[in-house]
C-alpha cells in the first residue's frame, strides 16, 4: 500500500489549501473596528493581516492532518475498500 510521491504532494497541497482558508479570518482587524483608515478606502479592509504567521500555522495544521491521514491509511483504517463498504457501494 505505497503512495506515489505525486499523489502524496497533491493530497498535501489540497489539505494545505483548505487549511489556509480556515486560518485566514483569525486575527484580522478591519479599519472600521480600529477606527482608523485612509480616506477613500473600504472600511472592511484589513489593517494587519500577518500572512507570515498564517502561512506557518497553515503548514503546521496541514502537516498534522496529513500525518494523521497517512498513519490511518498505513494502519488499514483508511482504504478505498473500507470506505466503499461504509457507503454501501460495491467496489
Amino acid at each position: 500500500m505505497a503512495i506515489q510521491i505525486s499523489t502524496a504532494i497533491a493530497i498535501y497541497f489540497v489539505i494545505w489549501w483548505v487549511a489556509l482558508f480556515l486560518t485566514l479570518p483569525f486575527g484580522v482587524r478591519s479599519q472600521h473596528e480600529d477606527g482608523v483608515g485612509a480616506p477613500g478606502t473600504d472600511p472592511g479592509a484589513p489593517i494587519l493581516t500577518r500572512m507570515g504567521r498564517k502561512l506557518i500555522w497553515t503548514t503546521i495544521i496541514s502537516a498534522v492532518i496529513y500525518g494523521a491521514g497517512i498513519a490511518a491509511y498505513h494502519a488499514g483504517y483508511l482504504s478505498i475498500e473500507r470506505l466503499s463498504k461504509m457507503m454501501g457501494m460495491p467496489f
